[in-house]
């Protein structure tokens, strides 16, 4: 009968390696944090509500008085900690992006610039434009696209996204993507 047992016991201990041996690693992305600096980054490069109007700002006692609250209230400075993002390399992106979208903002308007779901900007009709509007265009068109690309790699980096490949890369540039399109509304 103890020869029945043996087997059994390194049949079941056999198992239970494997299944230990069979681990699976979970690459963790942090698509709330991504979000956040998202809004963060666009809001700064284009300002807050850039794409909604802005409501006239009228002096009434509901104002003030959520004014006074909010003063009242404790700051959760600990907070910004896990969602700023900022080295050389983002502060120098976002000072190129904010000039260029100065120039930009026309055609946007006019709808010659569209902003893709794929965290990048295209070209939408141009027709009306001289040869030298539409290089200009064009131009603008890849600079931006070229900061973007080096953005999203630097945002990554910041948040800690690993590994750093193409394929994350591309999940940072698809949460952007819902923030420059809401910019341009």
């Amino acid at each position: 009968m103890r020869k029945c047992v043996r087997p059994i016991w390194v049949l079941i201990l056999g198992a239970a390696i494997f299944i230990f041996a069979c681990v699976t690693i979970n690459i963790y992305f942090p698509a709330e944090k991504v979000e956040s600096v998202a809004g963060d980054i666009v809001n700064d490069i284009r300002g807050p509500g850039s794409g909604e109007e802005q409501k006239p700002q009228g002096k009434d006692k509901s104002s003030l008085l959520r004014k006074t609250m909010l003063a009242l209230t404790p700051s959760p400075a600990w907070a910004q900690e896990a969602t700023e993002v900022s080295n050389p390399t983002i502060r120098s992106l976002k000072g190129r992006m904010r000039s260029r979208y100065n120039q930009m903002k026309p055609y946007y308007q006019k709808g010659m610039l569209k902003e893709g779901n794929d965290g990048y900007v295209s070209l939408g009709s141009t027709s009306g434009l001289g040869l030298k509007e539409k290089r200009d265009l064009n131009a603008f068109v890849e600079a931006e696209n070229r900061d973007r690309k080096t953005l999203y790699v630097e945002v990554a980096k910041a948040l800690k996204v690993h590994p750093i490949d193409s394929a994350q890369i591309d999940k940072v540039a698809k949460i952007f993507a819902k923030e420059w399109q809401k910019s341009v509304r």
